[in-house]
């Protein structure tokens, strides 16, 4: 049952979710990324990461789908990646 403060979560955990991650086309950008994601989805499999580059190949964007367990897992995680320094954008 949530807390009062609380808003429900619309997701019914575990599931799978999706996570966009962008930012500049560099080196390390990707696998700086993967380390975050496994700090807090230690079963995610890195072979499953999607990479597109941006149409003039300034932008990298991944694409990580991770088996969520708890909505707190997926807000420390997503709070991570957005103060991250290569990061530019978490959707």
């Amino acid at each position: 049952m949530p807390k009062p403060d609380e808003p429900e979560s619309l997701l019914a955990f575990p599931c799978d979710f999706p996570i966009k991650i962008m930012g500049l086309t560099q080196p390390g950008f990707a696998q700086s990324v993967m380390g975050v994601v496994l700090h807090h989805a230690p079963d995610f499999d890195a072979a499953t990461m999607e990479m597109r580059k941006s149409r003039q190949g300034k932008y990298l964007s991944l694409t990580v789908t991770v088996r969520a367990t708890s909505r707190e897992q997926l807000d420390n995680l997503y709070r991570e990646l957005c103060d991250h320094p290569m990061v530019t954008m978490v959707l």
